[in-house]
């Protein structure tokens, strides 16, 4: 899904271009309104100055001075020129500007009537003003049409500047609001960033709260998580320690059952009752430490394996210090896990065990980087694992009293770690003897 920021920005910016364009649209119309009522009052001026010129004499004749007040209408090729057209629809005047050019047919209009529009003529475009009037003299009132003719290349050349400076102007203006309005956006989620970071600290263990400070709207959410947090912390540590003092009660009784049915082994089922009092004593130390695994959790810190795993070979070697194998540690000091440190002694300190208890001379630890995972193996040079039997603790589902006879409960309990971590369990031959175990957990 699109992120918040990008929503934000592609809304606000999508309706940021509509309002630009509707502007300028608005802009473009009423420049384009004014432009053309301001041809319309100058060539309206025209036509004024154009009645103030005429004379007409009792016998209904019309007079034009030849020096007009609108000197435009006196240059000949002038973009502006006029006729006046008599009650015979018929042409009584015409400016010199008017020589060389066709004139529209047009009549005559009512007394006091105007009209202003836009024609063609010979297919290019002209804006043209008329009037109406009815002069009056001591013989009679001789109606008359006033025209004025103007192509429209001024108007249009005005129109297009004017556009031009528009758009290059809303352009600019466009440009620096969608800067501001990202310096703006990125200002307003710079909190929400912010906890974004925070998070995957928090997960990659970096850190164990929300720390930063926030503002009120998203203050209830962090304090919230902190307390999910705490809480789920708490929750697992007083798990944990409730299963050990679990463990520790059911310790002492078992202990007293089996040496009171060990002093004396004459009957069968005293013996067959001995036999059970372990195997509960196996399936119950099997389910207190599958629960108290820990698995992986958000804020869980990397662990480096290397001090781990000497620690473990030099607890262990004191237990099997008659044995005395050699044992050969090749795990890069660098590699580290997010594991929580309990399992992976757990983990690891079952297959030293193992190792150790099985060996004849040789032990060899190792850790490799595998693309995203780390691979941890264990070689011995012992009698090793019959194949049928690595088939069955490969198996999921296999319970405690099902464990591998000689490896009591420590591969069943590293299998089901590995699992709750998502990773794999590989149990192969060694060469030319012993076995090699070799686990697959991921290295983020």
């Amino acid at each position: 899904m699109m992120s918040l920021n990008k929503r934000i920005l592609l809304s606000a910016t999508g309706v940021l271009l509509i309002f630009i364009v509707g502007i300028a649209l608005a802009l473009d119309r009423a420049f384009y309104d004014s432009a053309r009522l301001g041809v319309q009052d100058r060539m309206l001026a025209r036509l004024l100055m154009l009645m103030g010129d005429a004379e007409v004499d009792d016998n209904g004749i019309l007079e034009m001075p030849t020096n007009l007040l609108d000197t435009e209408f006196s240059r000949p090729n002038a973009n502006t020129y006029a006729f006046i057209v008599d009650h015979t629809k018929k042409v009584v005047w015409q400016s010199t500007s008017a020589l060389n050019k066709k004139l529209p047919e047009l009549g005559l209009l009512e007394k006091g009537v105007k009209d202003f529009s836009q024609i063609e003529i010979n297919h290019e475009p002209y804006f043209m003003h008329r009037y109406g009037v009815a002069w009056a003299t001591e013989s009679g009132s001789y109606p008359m049409t006033f025209n004025v003719i103007m192509d429209t290349s001024l108007f249009d050349a005005q129109i297009e500047r004017y556009r031009e400076d528009l758009w290059g102007w809303l352009s600019v203006m466009t440009v620096l609001l969608l800067v501001t309005q990202m310096l703006v956006l990125r200002w307003g989620l710079q909190p929400m960033r912010q906890v974004s970071v925070e998070l995957s600290a928090i997960e990659s263990g970096k850190q164990e709260n929300v720390v930063g400070n926030y503002p009120s709207e998203l203050k209830l959410l962090t304090d919230s998580i902190n307390s999910l947090i705490n809480h789920e912390r708490k929750q697992q540590k007083r798990y944990r320690n409730a299963l050990a003092d679990l463990a520790h009660s059911l310790k002492t009784p078992l202990a007293i059952l089996h040496n009171a049915v060990s002093i004396r082994h004459n009957k069968p089922e005293e013996k067959t009752v001995s036999e059970q009092i372990e195997r509960m004593d196996n399936i119950i130390q099997y389910q207190l430490r599958r629960a108290a695994t820990a698995g992986s959790s958000p804020g869980m810190r990397p662990i480096l394996l290397y001090p781990v795993a000497s620690r473990i070979v030099k607890t262990v070697r004191k237990a099997y210090h008659d044995k005395n194998p050699g044992i050969t540690v090749a795990i890069d000091k660098t590699i580290s896990l997010r594991i929580d440190e309990g399992d992976l002694m757990e983990l690891l300190g079952n297959l030293v065990d193992n190792a150790f208890k099985w060996c004849d001379r040789q032990i060899v630890l190792s850790a490799v980087r595998h693309q995203e995972r780390i691979a941890i193996q264990i070689r011995d040079d012992g009698p090793g694992i019959a194949r049928h039997e690595i088939a069955r603790i490969l198996e999921r589902g296999v319970r405690a009293d099902q464990s591998i006879p000689g490896h009591g409960i420590g591969l069943a309990i590293v299998r089901d770690i590995i699992q709750v971590y998502g990773g794999e369990l590989s149990i192969e031959q060694n060469t030319p003897k012993g076995a090699c175990i070799t686990i697959y957990l991921n290295a983020k």
